[in-house]
Formats: structure tokens, C-alpha cells, sequence
């Protein structure tokens, strides 16, 4: 939005940018990479996927609709039924400020429905189910009357899930059948990631607080959600670890333990200073969690 001057009208007017590039906020990018990432670890972990170009164009249409497709929904319903709250918090936003109507809020989602509908034909029925999964998921976090987020544990849970179970499932699925391995992989990291979603909450525990949302940090205090988190985290990894090493696997399990110890420094400093290094830990320390997806990816794609 641009702010410009007007003589005949004593508020400040704000000039829309281009309808397409309104809706694309709305499904703000930046969230898109996780599930993204998962789907493509799944992919790589079912050991069927391979460099053909069927397979290649396989997993691009995946990563297209575990992020943009069905994120960008979530995103979109959350910010709608989030606009009273941003209307008194962060007025500036797309919904509240009125850059956005409720018309594009509607047609907006409807186009992502009916891509991702297009999409799950030609990825298959099972896949179809996960993403039916997800959407309910989306709606019950977002949406009255359950709307989910107002606590942090369920918020988190129904998200993490999302965001990293489903998705891992959903790339692992495409390929081949879903693997024991490859289900407890999607599980643990889905539990690393309830963690990981309350780095975010930091930014607005003020906010939260005055509008009944009840995220971890406003529930157990900066210090304590800190401590959770790490432990959240840590249990993921260390439950991975463990996997891989009763699987004898025995350089994954090296190399996801390498890079737990890689993360502890930045834990400490987010233990000892959660609200100010909350930004720095997700930046660069959510990074190497990321990275051990990956390798744990890899390593189940040896064992299958």
C-alpha cells in the first residue's frame, strides 16, 4: 500500500496495488516453504522418486500445492477471520485497511480450491485424502466455533501437523506406499514443529494477550515457552537419532546429531534471552532442524 495525498478528504488515501499481488499477500509467501520442504523430504524418503522428468515434474506440482495451493488457503482464511483482531492490532494489514474485500477474500480461496482439486487427480486419490486432511485442519484452526488458535496447544498441534506431517505423507504417498519409517519420521518432526510455531508468537504476546489469543508464550510466560520449545525440539531430533540408530543407520544418526550440537549455542542464547534472540533462533536455528529433515529423508530412503 502507498499512502498519497488528497485535498477534498481529510484521511489519507491508499492506492491498491495490482488485484493479483493483493491475493498473493494474502497467501503470504514466506510460510510457503515448510510444507514445501516436507512434501519434497516424503518424496525423497518413499525411494521411489527418481530424476526422470515424470518424477521431477511430479514433485514440483506436490511442493506447488503443499505451499502455495493449500498454505496460501490457510493463510487467506486465517488473516479473514483474524480482521477484527488486526483491525485494532496491525490496521495497516490487506483485510482490515480495506485493500482487500471480502469479494477477493472469497474468489481467492475458491481459485486455490479448485487448483488444488486439479492438482490431487493427477497426484492421486491418497493424496487427495491428506489434502481433504488439511483443508478441515485449516478451517477448524482459523474459523468459529472451534477456532483452535486461541490456544496454543491445540493451535500448534493442528498446525504442525499440517504444515510438516501431512505434507511429509503426502510427498511419500505420491510415489509409493507410506513405510512405517517414513510415518514415525513424519511424526517426529511434526512434534518438533509445535515447538518451532511458538518462535513466531513472541512478536504479538501483547497482542495476543488483550485479544484472548492464548499462545504458549502468553500461556507459560517468555521463559518457560522458551524452555519448551528447545525441549520440543530436542526430543524430535533426539527421537530421530535414536530411530536411525536402532536402524543402523549409523552415519544419519551422526549427522542429525552433528547438527543438534550445532544448534545449541543459538538455544542457549534464546534460553537467556527469548523475546530479543527470538528472531535470530528462527532465522538460523530453525535452519539446521530443517536441514536434519533432510538427512533424515535420505536416510530412510537407504532402508526402504
Amino acid at each position: 500500500m502507498y499512502p498519497t495525498s488528497s485535498a477534498s478528504s481529510a484521511k489519507p488515501q491508499l492506492e491498491k496495488p495490482p488485484l493479483l499481488r493483493r491475493s498473493l499477500g494474502l497467501m503470504k509467501p514466506i510460510t510457503w516453504f515448510g510444507p514445501m520442504w516436507a512434501f519434497l523430504c516424503g518424496a525423497i524418503a518413499s525411494g521411489s522418486s527418481s530424476w526422470s522428468v515424470t518424477d521431477i515434474g511430479r514433485i514440483f506440482l506436490g511442493t506447488i500445492l503443499a505451499g502455495p495451493i493449500l498454505c496460501g488457503f490457510s493463510q487467506v482464511i486465517n488473516d479473514y477471520f483474524d480482521r477484527e483482531v488486526d483491525a485494532l492490532n496491525e490496521p495497516h494489514r490487506l483485510i482490515p485497511s480495506g485493500l482487500v474485500s471480502t469479494r477477493q477474500v472469497v474468489i481467492t480461496i475458491t481459485m486455490l480450491l479448485l487448483l488444488g482439486l486439479g492438482s490431487t487427480f493427477y497426484l492421486g486419490q491418497k493424496v487427495a485424502l491428506l489434502v481433504a486432511v488439511g483443508l478441515v485442519l485449516a478451517v477448524v484452526y482459523s474459523a468459529p466455533p472451534v477456532r483452535a488458535k486461541r490456544n496454543g496447544w491445540a493451535g500448534n498441534t493442528l498446525v504442525a501437523i499440517s504444515y510438516e506431517g501431512l505434507a511429509w505423507m503426502a510427498g511419500h504417498i505420491a510415489f509409493a506406499s507410506l513405510t512405517t519409517p517414513s510415518i514415525l519420521m513424519a511424526a517426529l518432526y511434526s512434534f518438533g514443529t509445535h515447538g518451532i510455531m511458538s518462535i513466531n508468537d513472541y512478536k504479538s504476546i501483547a497482542g495476543d494477550r488483550a485479544s484472548g489469543i492464548y499462545s504458549i508464550p502468553v500461556l507459560l510466560g517468555p521463559q518457560k515457552a522458551a524452555w519448551l520449545i528447545v525441549a520440543t525440539m530436542n526430543i524430535a531430533q533426539l527421537g530421530v537419532i535414536a530411530a536411525f540408530l536402532y536402524w543402523q543407520v549409523w552415519i544419519v544418526a551422526a549427522i542429525i546429531f552433528g547438527i543438534l550440537l550445532i544448534q545449541l549455542p543459538l538455544q542457549r542464547q534464546f534460553l537467556r534471552q527469548p523475546v530479543e534472540y527470538h528472531l535470530k533462533f528462527s532465522a538460523i536455528g530453525v535452519s539446521f532442524f530443517v536441514w536434519g529433515m533432510m538427512a533424515a529423508a535420505l536416510g530412510v530412503r537407504a532402508i526402504q
